[in-house]
């Protein structure tokens, strides 16, 4: 059984985390196999991505039995195998959404934090746990939740190791939208199938700005604006966008 396995319908590639008996906690075979997966994500025709996972959770971190087997040093862990998956999803120029359907732990909590946009289950769960087990949060833990919930309510939830529910995670601004655990799959790929129709240059270019704004000054990011502005009109989405608004219709973009 593939640890990571991928579907396509139409331009969505759905990635989902595939060891339903540990409720997807990451290994170092999961590691590889979705890195092969956010690799599979890059192609042209590729244009939005769903990230889940199977059985009754979305990731519950690092496999605690694979410290067991293989201690090692846990920084060079981190290094050879969460960083460079988290920095892949974030270089994809183009919209990822979490499909969170059960509990996201540690690590996978980061890691759903990394994805542009997160939708819950009713029944999911969001928990910081590192600080439950005495660890520190990792995998972009304290980048992402901070720019999502602001540095004094990230620190105060991170440092509780409270359990949050769908419900909370909402009312938060974590996720922004919950379904029933039925529906989940289903409104899953409806969102995607509106973010693979939008001007898939235009999305991924808008994606770059905002991680860029996290450290630029004010004139650093207007310029990097102005650069990807222009790149941005010579794309084939920006021409069928102003003639479809000069023709009165609704535009067809194609993601070049």
């Amino acid at each position: 059984m593939a640890e990571v396995e991928t579907t396509r319908d139409g331009a969505v590639l759905t990635i989902t985390l595939n060891r339903p008996d540990v409720l997807n906690a990451f290994n170092a075979a999961m590691h590889q196999a979705l890195s092969a997966a956010l690799n599979e994500a890059k192609a042209d025709d590729v244009r939005a991505v769903v990230i889940t996972g199977a059985g009754r959770g979305f990731c519950v971190g690092q496999d605690l039995t694979e410290f067991r087997e293989a201690p090692g040093d846990i920084g060079e862990r981190l290094r050879g195998n969460y960083h460079p998956n988290i920095l892949a999803l974030r270089r994809l120029e183009k919209p990822v959404l979490a499909a969170v359907n059960g509990p996201a732990a540690g690590a996978g909590l980061s890691f759903a934090c990394a994805c542009d946009l997160r939708l819950a289950a009713v029944s999911a769960t969001f928990v910081p746990a590192f600080i439950n087990i005495g660890l520190v949060p990792d995998s972009g833990g304290t980048y992402f939740v901070r720019r999502l919930l602001g540095t004094a309510r990230a620190f105060d939830w991170m440092t509780s190791g409270r359990r949050l529910s769908a419900a909370e995670a909402l009312d938060w601004g974590l996720v922004s939208e919950v379904v029933p655990d039925e529906k989940l799959a289903e409104r899953g790929a409806e969102r995607a199938a509106e973010l693979a129709a939008m001007p898939t240059r235009g999305v991924g270019l808008t994606k770059r700005l905002f991680d860029h704004a996290e450290n630029a000054t004010l004139e650093e990011q207007l310029e990097l604006e102005a650069q990807l502005q222009t790149a941005a009109t010579q794309t084939a989405d920006f021409r069928e966008g102003v003639d479809a608004f000069l023709e009165k219709r609704e535009p067809r973009f194609e993601g070049r």
